[in-house]
Formats: C-alpha cells, sequence, structure tokens
C-alpha cells in the first residue's frame, strides 16, 4: 500500500483514501535527532481543511494551501430574514395648501364695492343702488365659465349670467371668464370690459386677458355693484 504525505497508508495511488492528499508528494523525511536532518513535520492542531481535509497545523493548509484565515461569512440566523428599515412617510400636504375639489361662485350687490366706486369716479353716470337683489349661486364646472349679460342677438350666453333683473348695467356681455387650472384651481381674466374688473379691496383694475389665480374667499368685482365671492364647495 502506498503512504501519502502525511503519514496515511492508501489503496489509492492518486489521492490518500483518508486525508485526500495528492500521493505524488514524497513522504516527508525521518528527523535525526541531532538538528541535521529535516525539521519534524508540524502537527495538526485545528479542524480539517474545508477543500481537501487535511488536519490544521498552519495558516495555510500544507496540501492545497487553503487559507484558514479568512473569515467565511456567517450563516444566517434563523427566523425570517431581516428587512430593510422602512423610510418614514413624508407628511401629508397642509390642508391651507390643499385645491378644494368643488368651487361655487356666490354673486350680490355689494354696497361697500359700490361706493367705492362712486369715489373714485365722481362724475361717472350715476347707477342706483338696487333696493333688493336676491343673491345667486354658480357652480365652476369644465374649462372655462364666462360672466356677463345674455344676448340672444349676439349669441351670448355665459355661464354666469348677470342679466338679472336687477340688472347691472356696467356688467359687460362678455366681461370675465373664469378658468380652471390644472391643478384644479380656479383664475380670473378680465376680457378687456369696458369698466374693468377688480380683485378684493384693489383699486386698481385688473390687466385684460391676464390669469389672476384665486382662492376661497376671494371677492371679484364687476361692474357697478355686483360682487362675485368665491366659496369652496
Amino acid at each position: 500500500m502506498a503512504t501519502c504525505p502525511k503519514g496515511h497508508t492508501s489503496t489509492a495511488t492518486d489521492y490518500c483514501d483518508e486525508c485526500g492528499a495528492p500521493m505524488s508528494a514524497p513522504p516527508p523525511a525521518a528527523s535525526t535527532g541531532d538538528g541535521s536532518g529535516p525539521a519534524p513535520e508540524a502537527q495538526a492542531t485545528g479542524d480539517p481543511c474545508p477543500e481537501c481535509g487535511t488536519a490544521q497545523s498552519g495558516r495555510f493548509c500544507e496540501v492545497c494551501g487553503h487559507d484558514f484565515a479568512a473569515v467565511a461569512s456567517p450563516a444566517s440566523p434563523s427566523g425570517p430574514p431581516a428587512t430593510a428599515p422602512q423610510a418614514a412617510p413624508a407628511p401629508a400636504p397642509s390642508t391651507s395648501d390643499a385645491v378644494p375639489a368643488h368651487w361655487l361662485v356666490v354673486a350680490s350687490a355689494d354696497r361697500a364695492y359700490y361706493e367705492r366706486m362712486r369715489a373714485a369716479e365722481p362724475d361717472a353716470e350715476v347707477v342706483e343702488f338696487p333696493a333688493f337683489c336676491p343673491q345667486r349661486r354658480f357652480e365652476l364646472t369644465g374649462e372655462q365659465v364666462l360672466v356677463g349679460r345674455r344676448s340672444r342677438s349676439r349669441g351670448v350666453e355665459p355661464g354666469i349670467d348677470l342679466t338679472g333683473p336687477p340688472e347691472d348695467v356696467g356688467v359687460s356681455h362678455m366681461h370675465a371668464l373664469f378658468v380652471a387650472g390644472p391643478d384644479g384651481s380656479w383664475s380670473i381674466v378680465d376680457l378687456d370690459s369696458a369698466n374693468g374688473t377688480y380683485r378684493n379691496d384693489g383699486t386698481d383694475p385688473l390687466a385684460p386677458n391676464q390669469p389672476v389665480r384665486l382662492a376661497p374667499g376671494d371677492r371679484v368685482h364687476v361692474g357697478a355693484w355686483t360682487t362675485l365671492t368665491i366659496v369652496a364647495g
């Protein structure tokens, strides 16, 4: 029987039956005991090599060169695998910045606006403030809503029809336009009206054909005494 480099007897002549070491290496020489011969073979001190099964006698396996100091990946503990921590959810947007789902326009006779306009243009033709004018409510829907006074001869049919009675003659047939934004908001556009369009307490009319973004609670003034109040539905 053949002897492997580690001193094991083996019936196989290519690899040791016991440790799996190649049989081609010569057996270690015996020590002479007087210091003149080769050093005695290191004794096995650790676990068998995971590559060839040779017992560990140093950092590197004497047969295949495996590095015993290499750190193996630790086995996963029992139980479900750990998951990455979940990101904290983003804070909800402020309700003050939210766009209402429905918008309404409430048309009414506004005495304060009427007096302000009279004071700003004392020489203008006097339009009487109505003794009674019920509020009218209009829903803003679609992409555009026209503000004005109906005219069958001109084919004008405003979505917010201020024909009356009582009728504010200062309102043009095609006075202004409510325009919807892609985010659900609404803007007002003056259509180059004869008497202008005003927002809230502003004393200067809006620039014609320029959209002005609105918010619930805004007041749009048209004609001599009509105010359109924006309400979230």
